[in-house]
C-alpha cells in the first residue's frame, strides 16, 4: 500500500516539475481567446475512511474470509470548463471566471472476501447459485461536480487557477448497510495548465471533497493528478 501511494506521489510531482520546467524555458505569449474546454483526467484518490467491517462490503468477516478496507486507488474522469466571465465580472483583469461541470469515478483496492448476498440467503435457507465462495468485493464511487473555477493570468501559456467551493452529487458502491447510496458534499481546488500546442493543453491538480456522509459511511476523500485539455 505504501509503495503504491509513493508511486502516486512521484507521477503527480513529475507532471509539476515537467510542466513549470517548460514554463521557464518558453516566453509567454498571447492564447487564443478560447474560454471553453474538454478535459479528461486521472490520478490517485485516498479515502478518508474506509468500508471494512460493513455487510455489503465483506460480510463484516462472517466466515473468516477477511475485511474489506481499501481507502486509496486510482481515479478517472472529464469535464467540461464553460467561459462565464473573462474579467471576473469586473473585479479582477486578466482573471477568467469558469464553470466547470464534471464525472468522475473512483475505484479502491478491493479485497477477496465473502460475498454479502449469497451468503444472507444460505443463512436465511434460500441459498443461490455461487453459494457462499469468496469473490472479489469491487469498492467504488462516482462523483458528478459543478463548480466555479477562477483562472488567472490570461495571455501566458502558464496558467494557475482555484476552485473555491463546488457542489458534489455522489455515489457510492457497494451501498451502506442501511442500503443507501447517494450523498452530497462540496469539494475545493486548486491547479495549473500549459498551453502545449494551439488548443491542446497539459495540467495537474489536487482537490479535497467534503461530503455529508448520509450513507452512513465515510466519504471523504483527496484527489490529485493530472488532465489534458482541449480548448474549443
Amino acid at each position: 500500500m505504501n509503495n503504491s501511494r509513493h508511486r502516486g506521489t512521484w507521477v503527480y510531482t513529475g507532471v509539476m516539475v515537467v510542466i513549470l520546467g517548460l514554463t521557464l524555458l518558453q516566453p509567454a505569449w498571447a492564447q487564443d481567446e478560447l474560454g471553453n474546454m474538454v478535459f479528461f483526467k486521472g490520478g490517485y484518490v485516498h479515502m478518508f475512511g474506509n468500508r471494512a467491517n460493513e455487510i455489503f462490503t465483506d460480510t463484516q468477516n462472517a466466515l473468516g474470509q477477511g475485511n474489506n478496507p481499501g481507502d486509496y486507488g486510482w481515479y478517472v474522469g472529464a469535464g467540461l470548463d464553460l467561459i462565464l466571465s473573462k474579467d471576473a465580472w469586473g473585479a479582477m483583469s486578466k482573471t477568467w471566471a469558469v464553470g466547470e461541470i464534471g464525472l468522475q469515478f473512483n475505484r479502491l483496492v478491493s479485497k477477496t472476501v465473502t460475498s454479502a448476498v449469497p451468503t444472507l440467503s444460505a443463512v436465511a435457507g434460500v441459498p443461490l447459485g455461487g453459494g457462499t465462495t469468496p469473490a472479489q468485493t469491487q469498492l467504488t464511487m462516482v462523483t458528478i461536480n459543478v463548480a466555479p473555477k477562477l483562472k488567472f493570468m490570461e495571455g501566458s501559456r502558464f496558467r494557475p487557477w482555484i476552485i473555491p467551493i463546488g457542489l458534489d452529487i455522489h455515489v457510492i458502491s457497494p451501498p451502506s448497510n442501511q442500503t443507501q447510496y447517494l450523498d452530497v458534499g462540496v469539494q475545493f481546488g486548486a491547479g495549473f495548465e500549459y498551453q502545449l500546442w494551439k488548443a491542446f493543453k497539459l495540467g495537474a491538480d489536487a482537490r479535497y471533497h467534503l461530503t455529508a456522509n448520509m450513507t452512513n459511511t465515510t466519504n471523504n476523500y483527496f484527489q490529485a493528478g493530472p488532465y489534458v485539455g482541449i480548448s474549443f
